[in-house]
């Protein structure tokens, strides 16, 4: 068991946290970047909710790389779903594996820039095998559930946990 202070990042993180990546002015032409200077009016209600709002996104992960023992694969992911609780599923072979998980963000593209960073930012920490990232599936909550409704995409992510594929 890890002894630290509620809040504190796992060790070998050197206090980095995976963070959503914020867009810059004029990104969603409200106001143009010639307008930098001038102080933004108010907003409408709902587009300030719409541009705060955070949806959930299933990610699946995949990696590959070289022959690694199989124990040493375990612990790692094992290691790095006791660090992040909110990892659903890992599955693993000797030379590849799949992490599922639900990710909370404003959109697509800051759930898929958290997702790229996981596993080269915790190899470290969580003794992670030196491997590149081969996939990257980002879906809403709402594609997920319709397409185990209808018996497509990945089944629901049980049971939870690490196993070998």
């Amino acid at each position: 068991m890890r002894r630290a202070r509620p809040g504190a990042p796992p060790r070998g993180t050197g206090g980095r946290a995976l963070t959503s990546v914020g867009v810059g002015i004029g990104f969603d032409g409200s106001r143009s970047a010639d307008r930098r200077d001038e102080r933004p009016g108010p907003e409408p209600a709902s587009a300030g909710q719409e541009r705060n709002a955070s949806k959930l996104w299933h990610i699946t992960l995949c990696v590959s790389g070289t022959e690694i023992p199989l124990k040493e694969v375990r612990r790692g992911l094992e290691q790095l779903a006791h660090d992040h609780p909110f990892l659903l599923t890992s599955r693993y072979a000797g030379d590849h594996a799949e992490v599922r998980y639900w990710e909370e963000a404003r959109d697509l593209h800051d759930a898929a820039a958290v997702a790229l960073r996981l596993w080269g930012e915790h190899r470290s920490s969580a003794g992670l095998p030196p491997w590149e990232i081969v996939g990257l599936e980002v879906i809403d909550r709402e594609t997920y559930h319709q397409r185990v409704a209808e018996g497509y995409g990945p089944p629901p992510a049980a049971p939870v946990g690490v196993h070998p594929y």
